[in-house]
């Protein structure tokens, strides 16, 4: 953890592995201080976001000595086929696009700006968002917080309210520690974290800040005879085993010391031109966590990525480490050589020597390890948001960024990252939902916490969840409910019934329970779930109402709640 001024661009940090770090503090994000390399996942539904994204920020490099050497070197070392310039991720060797133009000026994720429409969007520079807004969704005891807005700082250090307007959302684009560290701040985490904190509990969701991935950074460097040009990622070989090897040139890639790293020839002059062979661990097994360092969402948080903590992600890095060796040794790398007293050639390099010891090896990845700045996770899909990125248990409040992630994708997740902003916000996600077969398998269930039912004197116990196939056609006339059944309470039978007015779904749902016949007690009547939420499209369902249908006349009564998509 580090304490700055809080004006630079880029935020330094060091996780408590001891790995310096860095995150953007600028518009633009991370983006506007990484060297962007672009990549496509092969999914035809989100093509028309890459290639806005492509268009709009992704340039050609130009390769020149040492990238132009590396690729030839792949391709001896047997990483192939040949994939020349593509932004498709596949196994070879290729050469990416970059974030970088013709002249050296770096396109962010800012730059996107200025296809947006000026009406639509207010752009707060200088601003650092400090909570997140929440309100009861519902005048019930114990019912779902919604959000409604978020609470900023300006650069003088007043604060501002920002709020939603009716129907709309908030949505974290924070990154991976941005995001759950305000989710922290705003009360929606682990109950007890939060409360030893003296934060209070908005509500409990165990999982925000864990599942936190690095991907570890290894490689060999060396010292050539001759200058060469500043270089970033251009060429990039993906190995059948996994690896990712890439090069860069005029940067020294050791942020930390060497520690117990053998070097030959310790007298080269590395603050001379450095070229580098890296190798990167895509989906580390190892993983780590977050946690906050104070209140102030302006320091850092306390980060721990666990690196190499699995065994698995040591041999990963010792067969990538071994990869790197191929290349050093393809005839394309002769000319990086210096020429030996004795007529012979060798690199001046810093890296392991004995390349067939397994302990050497593993033992030169732990104390080499730096970080590529891909880190990610934080708030996984499916123990923090939903598959659409909702917030669980809480309602206008989606996070899509890198948090999200398990797998960080590709050489570089940037353009990944960008076109799920476009998809979200132009509705590609709904749309790829849309496009499953019916019966959808949805749970209609009791809101989070226990929503109180006046009208019957006690609670519902949200841990039923009553799940339902339905049909969205559409519009919302032709939306129906079957097969519903209680897994949880079989020996309660259940139907519902649908009605339509307007904007509305009538729906009742009930559950039966028969009194014991004894001559003092009610009659059996139908219990309504008042709490019961339907899944529907909210574009075609505006908000479902609960009716009471009830032979006890002081069950009566209809109830009000938001619809949502749930899974």
């Amino acid at each position: 953890m580090e304490v700055d001024a809080f004006y630079s661009p880029a935020q330094a940090f060091t996780s408590e592995d001891g790995v310096p770090n860095a995150r953007g503090r600028v518009l633009g994000g991370s983006s506007a201080i990484n060297a962007g390399s672009g990549v496509n996942w092969d999914l035809r539904v989100v093509n028309q976001s890459y290639e806005w994204v492509e268009r709009a920020i992704v340039f050609r490099p130009e390769l020149k000595n040492w990238q132009s050497a590396v690729r030839d070197g792949l391709l001896e070392a047997g990483v192939d086929p040949y994939n020349g310039v593509t932004l498709d991720h596949s196994v070879g060797t290729k050469i990416g696009g970059s974030t970088f133009d013709s002249s050296g000026r770096r396109h962010s994720a800012a730059d996107l700006l200025s296809y947006a429409k000026a009406s639509n969007i207010r752009v707060a520079v200088y601003a650092s968002v400090e909570r997140i807004i929440l309100a009861s969704s519902s005048p019930y005891s114990g019912s779902k917080q919604s959000a409604i807005g978020v609470v900023f700082r300006d650069q003088t250090g007043r604060y501002h309210h920002a709020m939603v307007r009716e129907k709309g959302e908030v949505m974290l684009c924070a990154g991976a520690l941005g995001s759950p560290q305000l989710l922290l701040l705003s009360g929606i985490g682990p109950r007890p974290y939060l409360s030893s904190w003296g934060i209070p509990v908005a509500h409990h969701l165990p999982d925000v800040g864990q599942f936190l991935y690095d991907n570890p950074r290894n490689g060999i460097s060396i010292v050539p005879p001759m200058p060469l040009e500043h270089s970033l990622i251009q060429v990039v070989g993906i190995t059948n085993s996994g690896a990712y090897l890439e090069a860069a040139s005029n940067v020294i890639p050791f942020a930390s010391p060497a520690r117990s790293v053998f070097i030959r020839n310790p007298a080269s002059p590395l603050y001379l031109t450095v070229a580098t062979l890296m190798e990167k661990i895509t989906g580390p097994l190892s993983a780590g966590s977050l946690r906050l360092a104070s209140t102030d969402v302006r320091v850092n948080p306390i980060v721990r990525f666990h690196y190499f903590c699995n065994p698995g992600d040591v041999e990963r890095c010792v067969n990538g480490t071994r990869e790197i060796g191929d290349v050093l040794r393809s005839r394309s790398m002769e000319d990086f050589k210096f020429r030996e007293w004795f007529g012979g050639r060798d690199f001046r390099y810093v890296g392991p020597v004995d390349q067939s010891n397994d302990r050497l090896m593993g033992e030169f990845c732990r104390r080499t390890v730096i970080t590529i700045w891909h880190y990610h996770g934080g708030c996984l899909v499916g123990k923090v948001v939903d598959r659409n990125f909702r917030v669980i248990g809480i309602d206008a409040l989606l996070v899509v960024d890198g948090s999200i992630f398990t797998v960080s994708p590709g050489t570089n997740p940037q353009a990944t990252l960008l076109m799920l902003g476009r998809c979200v916000t132009t509705g590609y996600s709904t749309m790829e939902m849309s496009r499953r077969e019916w019966p959808y398998r949805k749970k209609v269930g009791a809101s989070s916490g226990q929503m109180l039912n006046e009208s019957l004197g006690e609670s519902l116990d949200p841990a039923h969840l009553y799940h339902c196939s339905i049909k969205t056609g559409p519009n919302k006339s032709s939306t129906r409910f079957r097969s519903c059944y209680t897994p949880d309470i079989p020996d309660k039978s259940f139907h519902h019934e649908v009605t339509e007015s307007g904007d509305e779904l009538h729906l009742a749902l009930h559950l039966e329970e028969e009194g014991s016949g004894g001559q003092d007690e009610d009659p059996p009547f139908k219990k309504d779930l008042a709490a019961v939420k339907v899944a529907g499209k909210p574009s075609h369902i505006r908000r479902i109402k609960l009716e009471e249908h009830s032979t006890h006349k002081s069950h009566s009564g209809p109830f009000l709640f938001p619809v949502r998509m749930i899974d």
